[in-house]
């Protein structure tokens, strides 16, 4: 062992104990991430899980029939001292329970429709409206799970992303 240990410093090898060898971690994928997966191309905005939720009958698509008493109970879960509004903290506990973040668009500034600082059901339902209407692609009336899903193009992070039947749409 003595020898091959002179031989490889004789040669200028730099022989090391195996137990201070770092693993070696392969390189990542062109286009991936830190863990080598490849860049994520579809998103689900935290709004559209929220009206994948009012499935009621588990066919796979959201109605407005649907859609309308789910907002209005997810409401309530929020509106626990009945005044029929909330003030934009209890707004951003909505947007953590149901949306998941509590800075998670809509924002209560683009729901809060009348400027009063207070956000009541009628503009949540109004706000709602509006996004059923921006998902339903194909104008039929329900939003199915793939009209709910955005496809970007091009790398994370990028300008514009396509959606499933709209084509291009701008940035948010």
């Amino acid at each position: 062992m003595r020898t091959l240990i002179a031989a490889a410093v004789a040669l200028g090898i730099m022989v090391a104990p195996a137990a201070a060898q770092q693993p070696v971690t392969p390189p990542p994928l062109p286009g991936g991430g830190p863990n080598g997966q490849p860049a994520a191309t579809i998103f689900a905005e935290p709004v559209a899980m929220m009206i994948a939720t009012c499935d009621t009958d588990g066919d796979g698509k959201v109605t407005r029939a649907e859609l309308v008493p789910c907002v209005a109970r997810s409401f309530a879960a929020i509106d626990t001292s009945h005044k029929g509004s909330i003030g934009y903290i209890d707004y951003s506990d909505w947007a953590l329970r149901w949306l998941g973040d509590r800075n998670a668009l809509p924002s209560p500034f683009t729901v809060d429709a009348d400027g009063d600082n207070r956000i009541t059901l009628a503009e949540l339902e109004a706000q709602f409206d509006a996004l059923f209407t921006r998902f339903d692609a194909d104008k039929d009336g329900a939003v199915t799970r793939p009209e709910l899903l955005t496809i970007k193009a091009g790398s994370v992070g990028g300008f514009g992303h396509v959606v499933p039947g709209r084509g291009k749409r701008q940035q948010q």
